[in-house]
């Protein structure tokens, strides 16, 4: 199993070999003893999602729901290709703030883990891309937070072309930098 591991701890790549034939290919896409060694934690997995984005350059993100209905998620696409994205939000993290960005295809058919306590979001790269991912808790509206994708603190470099705006939600717009969320993140200590 290909992995790769950041400079934050807890979120990491990883990609099951694909067996293949003169029909395709087979491969697993959840192994939950394969991915404890790895440093999964969760072990229950309550809902699967899935999206798909019409439009190359639309930009789902920043989310994630503060405790009791923080979500791990396991991420990966099923047609096209994003820049998928993570960011620090423990409070008591060395790496508070900071982010990671990894490109997942559907040709590789890498995915990426995150544990509570990240936002996640992503830039679709091609048009008609659908993602899939696992999570761990339930969705709460009340719990539901996102944090603004164009955060100058946090600074994110997106893979967009120069002058190019991404398609984005009225909630993903209009969501709130990271300093105005520090008091509700420190419930991820």
């Amino acid at each position: 199993m290909y992995v790769e591991h950041f400079d934050i701890a807890g979120p990491f790549a990883f990609a099951a070999p694909r067996h293949r034939d003169a029909r395709g290919y087979f491969t697993e896409t959840f192994n939950l003893s394969q991915l404890r060694q790895l440093g999964l934690v969760e072990s229950d997995w309550v809902q699967d999602n899935q999206s798909m984005s019409v439009e190359a350059h639309t930009l789902r993100g920043m989310h994630f729901q503060l405790p009791p209905f923080a979500q791990a998620k396991i991420v990966r696409v099923i047609t096209g290709r994003i820049f998928d994205v993570v960011v620090d939000l423990r409070a008591q993290s060395l790496t508070y703030g900071k982010w990671i960005g990894v490109d997942l295809s559907s040709d590789t058919g890498n995915q990426i883990y995150i544990p509570t306590g990240f936002a996640h979001g992503f830039l679709t790269l091609e048009p008609n891309t659908v993602v899939a991912y696992k999570v761990s808790n339930i969705y709460s509206k009340t719990h539901d937070r996102s944090l603004n994708w164009a955060d100058a603190d946090v600074a994110i470099d997106w893979p967009l072309p120069k002058q190019a705006t991404p398609t984005l939600s009225d909630k993903d717009r209009d969501a709130p930098m990271l300093r105005s969320l520090a008091v509700e993140l420190k419930e991820f200590a």
